[in-house]
């Protein structure tokens, strides 16, 4: 399928039922990941979980082969002749109509039976959370749970609510689901003109607080992500998004480092609260 005849983002109708799940996976030249994805994680998905589109990004690897071969009628597979990113995010939550929209990696390779509904279980649940993500496995060799577990576990802290453990942190997009109302509401998933690899999650995150949703992480529910050099190729586009992401961050540090040094500047910043101010 060619992404000019695709829907417009966020134009798919609005299910009828209440509990019905929409899967996207996004997937380029993973495709020793993405088996294990459809295997060990869609393939142990509840009924609740009744669309899946798989949506690859111009793989050159077997993937497209791979993909043909699936015989669960639930999943719907888009050949991109380019690799868009998570920009195809937008344009393949069009192609569903599931009242439940969930994001999962091509490198989230395990993760228990039903999780889906579990998943859904805690979101309903919430009703203040807009955005709930499934926490990871411990695993060293993968850039996401190292962050987690290692460089900054201080950063999550284990609360209750409604019954529900919950870590709040900073979540990922691994493994997170949202609801079909609020990401109307919002407009969808931004595309960007610029980046191949960008974080998307924090702009979808933004843009429900401004309604006044948060996030979080579900406590009682673990996947095993794989990310990084270790488990795959090296991402190109990753690459040049962090390249400039740091740019960006030292240049503003730079000008803020300036800025307070600027005569009774720091004194009225400390008064007003309007900056951090710089280490």
């Amino acid at each position: 399928m060619e992404a000019s005849q695709l829907s417009p983002p966020v134009s798919g109708p609005i299910s009828t039922s209440d509990d019905s799940i929409a899967v996207v996976v996004l997937t380029n030249n993973r495709v020793h990941l993405l088996r294990k994805c459809v295997e060990n994680v869609l393939a142990v998905s509840s009924p609740a979980t009744r669309e899946i589109v798989i949506w690859n990004n111009g793989s050159t690897d077997g993937t497209a082969s791979y993909l043909d071969a699936l015989e669960d009628p639930r999943i719907t597979v888009v050949h991109h002749e380019t690799n868009i990113g998570q920009n195809a995010y937008a344009r393949a939550f069009a192609m569903v109509s599931s009242a439940y929209l969930v994001e999962l990696d091509d490198d989230v390779v395990n993760a228990p039976p039903n999780w889906d509904a579990t998943l859904l279980d805690a979101f309903r649940r919430l009703p203040e959370i807009g955005y709930l993500a499934a926490d990871l496995e411990d695993d060293p060799y993968d850039v996401a749970t190292d962050y987690r577990y290692r460089i900054r576990p201080d950063e999550y802290t284990e609360i209750e609510v409604n019954g529900v453990r919950l870590l709040e942190g900073p979540p990922g997009g691994a493994c997170a689901m949202t609801s079909r109302d609020l990401y109307q509401r919002v407009g969808g998933f931004r595309q960007n003109s610029k980046y191949v690899f960008w974080q998307e999650e924090p702009a979808y995150m933004n843009d429900i607080n401004r309604l006044g949703y948060g996030h979080s992480v579900l406590a009682d529910l673990k996947v095993h992500h794989t990310g990084g050099e270790h488990y795959g190729v090296r991402s190109v586009e990753k690459d040049v998004f962090w390249d400039d992401y740091w740019k960006k961050r030292a240049r503003r540090a730079a000008v803020k480092r300036l800025v307070f040094r600027v005569p009774f500047f720091r004194r009225l910043n400390a008064h007003y609260g309007w900056y951090e101010p710089p280490a």
